[in-house]
């Protein structure tokens, strides 16, 4: 088996129906990769340990979803080099813009690459991982040229209903 290239944390198991979507796009892929539950809030010490080990475990990325505060994201990324992309999880109230506002502001120094709320967004952090690995891999390139060729003729078959 493959060392894990990718790894897929979010703060709850509740996340699971946003991120999971990434990990379907990894799977098709063929990247390796890794998902669990890691809380800024309930389990620090554990999220810390696994943002300062990524690197050495030979992560090349890290998607992260959170919602509400969504404080995740950007504590890995203080505390690992490896890209951190972030992934907003509506949340019940602001139906995830405050997941969004939580991770797109980190402060200069300090990147989150972010990502659309929900499952398109973590669909393309996906997808942005697969590219950033693709740099290095002529295989992975190839299916990912593939992938955006098969997206190009699915937008090119379109048709649009007649005028009413």
């Amino acid at each position: 088996m493959p060392p894990v290239q990718v790894g897929v944390v979010m703060g709850s198991s509740s996340d699971w129906d946003t991120l999971q979507h990434a990990v379907q796009i990894l799977q098709e892929f063929g990247v390796a990769h890794e998902a669990r539950v890691v809380s800024a809030h309930r389990m620090p010490d554990d999220m810390f340990a696994y943002a300062q080990a990524a690197a050495g475990r030979g992560l090349k990325a890290i998607i992260a979803g959170a919602g509400g505060a969504a404080h995740l994201p950007g504590m890995l990324a203080a505390k690992t080099p490896v890209p951190v992309l972030g992934v907003p999880v509506a949340s019940r109230h602001l139906q995830g813009v405050d997941s969004l506002h939580s991770i797109v502001q980190m402060p200069k120094g300090v990147p989150v690459a972010t990502f659309a709320i929900g499952q398109a967004g973590a669909a393309n952090a996906a997808l942005f991982a697969v590219a950033m690995l693709a740099n290095e891999d002529a295989a992975l390139r190839a299916r990912l040229d593939a992938f955006r060729a098969r997206q190009t003729e699915a937008a090119r078959a379109m048709t649009l209903p007649p005028v009413a």
